[in-house]
């Protein structure tokens, strides 16, 4: 299937009804087409089967898809991304942080986070240091929630020191999505290893939300 194929079967199953309560539980920041993520994935299931077949990612498509208003299009446009992970190159970390600033909400941001720039890192860990720690002290709430969320897939191969210092230069914030982050990273990580999570919580000071996110598994 054709990349204008697509945009038109989308544009030709939207659901007004249905992009209403889509929209309103994104806080109304997008516009909707109304695909639910099960309709979604099966008008795109062909379009994405041959993108993997091409094994290079296209970014003219990506930014095509993220420009178009409608908020399905940038999921496509993650999905497409999601399914070429694996070829991604040192070079795309531009191109990403670019995705993460632009029209950036939770939806997006958190699967660029864990399942992108987590993947990309794992393989080019020199970024962490050219890119994630300047991340982690960014004026961009986005890319600070990224440097804490990347590796939240990492489990045993978790940076702990880069965890930490990710957390404590962001520690004093009273911003809603970088506390949550804060959370949900140490409780992922205690999974992992409950003795580390417990340790940096009982010698750092965190704001309660992160604290109750954090504890969740201790």
């Amino acid at each position: 299937m054709l990349y204008n194929e697509l945009i038109t079967v989308f544009y030709e199953n939207r659901d007004p009804l249905q992009a209403v309560p889509m929209a309103a539980y994104m806080k109304n920041q997008f516009p909707y087409l109304g695909l639910p993520k099960p309709k979604r994935t099966r008008l795109g299931k062909e379009f994405i089967k041959q993108a993997r077949k091409q094994k290079t990612i296209d970014w003219d498509l990506v930014f095509s898809l993220w420009d178009l208003q409608e908020r399905e299009f940038q999921y496509l446009a993650v999905d497409y991304l999601l399914s070429l992970h694996a070829n991604l190159q040192k070079a795309d970390i531009t191109h990403i942080e670019s995705l993460l600033i632009s029209k950036s909400w939770w939806d997006t941001v958190d699967i660029l986070a864990t399942n992108i720039t987590g993947a990309l890192c794992a393989q080019k860990p020199e970024l962490i240091q050219s890119h994630i720690l300047k991340w982690a002290e960014s004026d961009n709430i986005w890319l600070v929630r990224t440097s804490i969320l990347f590796q939240l897939k990492y489990k045993a191969h978790t940076d702990t020191e880069v965890l930490g210092s990710v957390i404590i230069k962001n520690s004093s914030t009273r911003e809603f999505f970088i506390n949550k982050a804060i959370g949900w990273a140490l409780r992922e990580y205690s999974k992992t290893n409950k003795e580390w999570v417990q340790a940096f919580l009982a010698n750092h000071t965190l704001h309660s939300l992160s604290m109750r996110e954090a504890s969740k598994h201790l």
